[in-house]
Order: C-alpha cells, then structure tokens, then sequence
C-alpha cells in the first residue's frame, strides 16, 4: 500500500469509526465497507470533513451477490458501490454497503448530499429493484413502466412470453407474444485445409 493510500486508510478508520465495517486495499484502490444504517451519515462526513472533501460522486451502481464466487457468497445479495473524488486532495474511494434486507432493499438516499446521484439511484432501482429511502422521485428511467421485474439481478428470465413494439397503425406501443423462436447456438468451426501455406 502506498503512503498516500496509507494515510487515507487510517484517517478515514479514525473519522468513521465503529460504522466502517472494513477498509479493503486492492490493485492501488480504496474500498470502505460502510453499515447500513450509518450509509448517509459517513457519506456527509466524507463529503464535508476537511481531510476528506470528496466532493464529487462519480459513479453509483447496484451489485447482485447471489451467484459471486461461484455461489461460495454467504452475505447480504444486494449493494450499492459508490465512487467517490475529491479534487481538492487529489484522492478517490469507493464506498460500498450492503442492503440488511435482501427481500426488500433497501438504503438511504445520497441524493441530497451528491445531487448527481440522482440518476444513478434511479438506474439501481430499475434495475436491480434496490429503494432508495429519501429520493425525490424514485421511478423506472431505462425500462418501460409497464415493466415487470429487475432486469440486472441474476434470477431475472433470460427470456419472455412478451415482447414491445411500436405500431405504426395504431400509433401507440404494443405488447404481443414473442415472435422469436428460441435457439440453442452451436459454434460452427470453419477451417480452410490451405490456411496458411504459402504466405
């Protein structure tokens, strides 16, 4: 671990305390392992602490444990990875926590301390079904609202009996059954007898 990291490493355990659950330092990168119910409270004191001052989210994303290392996964399912830049000091970190309940999960809302997440918790709602407790408006962005399901966790049907379209006689969307046959893909393995030879 570098010096710098280093520092980080230990000034972020002192400022967090009993809420960091774990400090992972893995390829020059620095992961906190947040508790639930302390996610909002040390992502405000990330943000606006002098040592840290990361004032910018650059990312945020739901995870789906359930198949990770080969089924060997035996916590929580659902997480949110958030990373984390500060300008002023010139450092990053990613901050993950996991969701207590993986019927329902659920976490607080960062959206009042990073307005940019706004999207993001939007996108890990859609798709992996994770609630963001306090977001303003909390609804699908990329699937359809008609929508059934969370198409990025790993027990989602890799195929329906529906599918949608635009219909241009009726000028609306339409849902019919699927027209495509489903297919087992063989790889064909081409090969010329001459390849090769002579170059």
């Amino acid at each position: 671990m570098s010096t710098k990291l280093e520092s980080l490493s230990l000034c972020l355990q002192n400022l967090l305390g009993d809420t960091l659950v774990q400090t992972v330092e893995r390829l020059g990168e620095l992961t906190l392992i947040i508790k639930p119910q302390a996610y909002a409270a040390a992502m405000r004191t990330l943000r606006d602490h002098p040592d840290c001052r990361f004032e910018q989210l650059i990312d945020l994303c739901g995870m789906d444990y359930s198949d990770y290392g080969d089924g060997a996964w035996e916590g929580a399912r659902f997480a949110v990875v958030v990373h984390l830049l500060s300008v002023s000091n010139n450092q990053r970190v990613r901050v993950r926590v996991f969701c207590p309940d993986d019927d329902l999960p659920v976490v607080a809302s960062v959206v009042d301390i990073w307005p940019s997440a706004n999207w993001f918790e939007r996108e890990a709602f859609d798709l992996y079904g994770i609630v963001f407790e306090g977001h303003p408006d909390l609804r699908r962005i990329l699937t359809d609202y008609g929508f059934i399901g969370h198409p990025f966790r790993k027990d989602f049907p890799l195929s329906g009996n529906v599918e949608m379209r635009y219909d241009p006689t009726q000028q609306r969307v339409i849902y019919q059954p699927v027209s495509i046959e489903p297919r087992e893909i063989t790889p064909r393995i081409v090969r010329d007898e001459s390849y090769g030879e002579g170059r």
